[in-house]
């Protein structure tokens, strides 16, 4: 029985009166750690989590990638100690006056870490420098308000001055409601700044992973070079319920998935964890200009 698994029992006999008597001493369960182990929540596996980073935050029993926050993804994609941070002094402000969203912003400066729902700065792949920017869905759901168009521009800005690949880890629910139309602004600012790193011969990777839905996916997230993304990832516009509801008609189970773009040709690849630098260091060799003697 179950029970019989979670406490020891002793069985002690004692003759009282010609009887067998028995008593049993329960030794009551001790506290597993909070974060010790970690459940798939698509196969239901559970493992600690220490082995789990080990192996990328990937499920070693069905290859579910979990999320990565954005230093967990600056540690495993760039070369160790190579990294420099752009514009971490910029903070959202409140331009609408919106209510608690002054509360909410400072909520999660202190869950995350972060200033903002976006990292950015420079290092190197497999010896490569790179401009790199990554999003982290723990910040408002890793929305697109102001600082986060703000720093991907800039980050675009430097990678034209200093004739560096652009690389972007997209995670994100879309725009920030928050911060009204002068988030939706920045499809148009950021989509504009990649615009000038194309002209400037530049290369942008762009890496979606889970998820990458709304106004960043229509924007900066789908204009890359190379657009890849990460098994399992949604990727989307608008939702599905709102998608049946509009054109009256069943949607195929993995529409918006990762797998399901790729079929469509929006995607050119879908890069398992274990694989990305790898890969990205290659692609990074091929644009590389060399001299000649």
């Amino acid at each position: 029985m179950l029970k019989d698994i979670f406490y020891k029992k002793r069985r002690y006999a004692t003759v009282q009166s010609g009887q067998v008597t028995g008593e049993t001493d329960k030794v009551e369960p001790k506290e597993v750690p909070e974060g010790l182990m970690v459940k798939c929540p698509k196969c239901g596996a559970i493992t600690y989590t220490r082995e789990l980073e080990k192996n990328l935050k990937v499920c070693q029993a069905c290859a579910h990638h979990f999320p990565m926050n954005a230093f967990e993804r600056i540690a495993t994609t760039l070369d160790e100690g190579h990294f420099f941070e752009y514009d971490a002094d910029l903070l959202s402000a409140d331009p609408l006056g919106f209510p608690g969203y002054v509360d909410k912003l400072n909520q999660d400066r202190e869950k995350s870490g972060l200033s903002e729902a976006i990292l950015t700065g420079e290092g190197t792949i497999k010896g490569y420098p790179v401009v790199i920017a990554v999003m982290d869905s723990r910040f408002r759901m890793g929305s697109m308000g102001s600082v986060v168009g703000e720093k991907i521009a800039r980050a675009i800005e430097q990678a034209i001055e200093k004739k560096y690949p652009f690389l972007l880890f997209s995670a994100s629910g879309g725009a920030r409601m928050q911060e009204g139309v002068l988030s939706l602004m920045q499809m148009a600012k950021t989509s504009a700044a990649l615009a000038k790193l194309s002209a400037a011969g530049g290369l942008y990777i762009s890496i979606m992973t889970n998820p990458t839905t709304g106004g960043v996916s229509a924007s900066f997230a789908s204009l890359g070079d190379y657009n890849f993304a990460e098994p399992g990832a949604l990727i989307g516009f608008a939702g599905r319920r709102i998608i049946e509801q509009t054109i009256r008609q069943e949607l195929p189970p993995d529409f918006q998935t990762a797998e399901f773009l790729l079929k469509k040709g929006q995607l050119d690849r879908i890069l398992p964890r274990k694989e990305m630098r790898d890969t990205l260091g290659k692609i990074l060799d091929m644009h590389t200009v060399r001299g000649t003697n």
